[in-house]
């Protein structure tokens, strides 16, 4: 493995990973003050892939839609949708975005270089000079056309690549639950906020208010840049800098979620869901216990054997429970833990429980 360093960069510690065979590389860009890790490796893989702490406010889905929006032509490519020509064209192994509730990232793989290549120029360009156009917005976010476009006297529809995405996502039960508890279990920090977008919310967000988180979140000051495989890590971030980071200069914005403030006594809450025909006495109760930080790698190992023990069988004390119990017709697709976000949950639950039977439900939980 190679010492040199990019002169922008910094190299904050490197370390052999014996049982995945890399080696770990942590940098810094000495002026914006950006990250880039490199896994280097003998594996033929080429992996890129730029992160940036997206942190929404409300549910109007700002994040998701700008995913969208990025990827529908940028300065150096202002052509109309160069994201799904390169999957067309290109070689490669592995193409997309994704949005969470608290991040944003762009990855792709390939095994060919200059594919590689090619595929960065189109990623970064996307990422950090998109043309963000009011009509790409309305597109993939939000808009209104009559149902027959020749006939203005027909019927409104509304419509939107993300909208139509999120009302398929949100008729979920499950989806409508998770979000339903997260409003209560994290009431001060953006995980109460739905990343993707609720239908009824993403109506309210106007093109101004995406380009501007745009500005605000999709700044180098804000970005991890990843890389994996045998690739120079000097020449990558000669080509970043070049190609982004010259165009910037370093933000004072601090961008993160905060903690949330815990409760002195439980909460019970009830919401509503939009049942299927013959379905609406089949009530979901859940209890939910917010846990510690999940970047602690003790901490959450531990939390996962916990979580194992008490789930991971059907001889497992608290599925055992769950599966036998004659209260529902089975274990909440929410039971178990969820370690994505910078604070664990643990879930327990059922599913098909009759009215007013939510205290009974919590006494096996807890009694367990």
């Amino acid at each position: 493995m190679t010492d040199q360093t990019n002169p922008a960069f910094e190299l904050l510690r490197k370390q052999d990973i014996p049982s995945l065979n890399v080696e770990y590389q942590e940098y810094r860009h000495k002026v914006t003050g950006a990250q880039h890790i490199h896994l280097a490796s003998e594996n033929k893989e080429n992996v890129f892939l730029v992160a940036l702490r997206t942190v929404p406010e409300d549910s109007t889905g700002v994040a998701h839609i700008l995913e969208h929006t990025a990827l529908c032509g940028s300065k150096k490519y202002p052509v109309r949708d160069p994201f799904f020509m390169m999957i067309r064209r290109s070689l490669n192994t592995f193409m997309n975005a994704f949005t969470s509730s608290d991040w944003t990232a762009y990855p792709f793989a390939t095994l060919n270089k200059k594919d590689f290549d090619n595929l960065l120029s189109v990623y970064l360009d996307a990422s950090f000079f998109p043309n963000l156009d009011y009509l790409d917005f309305a597109q993939e976010g939000h808009r209104v056309e009559f149902k027959d476009p020749e006939d203005i006297s027909s019927e409104i529809e509304i419509k939107g690549v993300v909208y139509n995405e999120m009302k398929g996502a949100m008729s979920s039960v499950t989806s409508q639950l998770w979000h339903g508890m997260s409003k209560h279990l994290y009431s001060s920090s953006t995980y109460k906020h739905n990343s993707g977008g609720d239908p009824d919310k993403i109506l309210d967000l106007t093109h101004e208010e995406l380009v501007n988180f745009h500005r605000k979140h999709y700044h180098p000051s804000n970005a991890t840049f990843f890389t994996y495989g045998k690739i120079d890590p000097v020449q990558i971030q000669e080509f970043i800098k070049k190609n982004v980071l010259e165009s910037f200069q370093p933000s004072s914005e601090v961008i993160a979620v905060r903690n949330e403030e815990r409760i002195t006594s439980p909460k019970i809450v009830s919401d509503l869901y939009n049942p299927l025909p013959g379905d609406e006495d089949n009530h979901h109760v859940v209890i939910s216990w917010l846990l510690n930080e999940s970047h602690d790698p003790v901490e959450l190992l531990e939390t996962y054997l916990m979580s194992n023990i008490l789930l991971d069988n059907s001889a497992s004390p608290l599925r055992k429970v769950l599966e036998n119990s004659k209260l529902g017709k089975s274990p909440s697709p929410l039971t178990g833990l969820e370690a994505d976000q910078k604070e664990m949950v643990f879930a327990a639950g059922l599913e098909g429980v009759k009215k007013d039977q939510h205290i009974a439900v919590e006494s096996i939980i807890t009694d367990c």
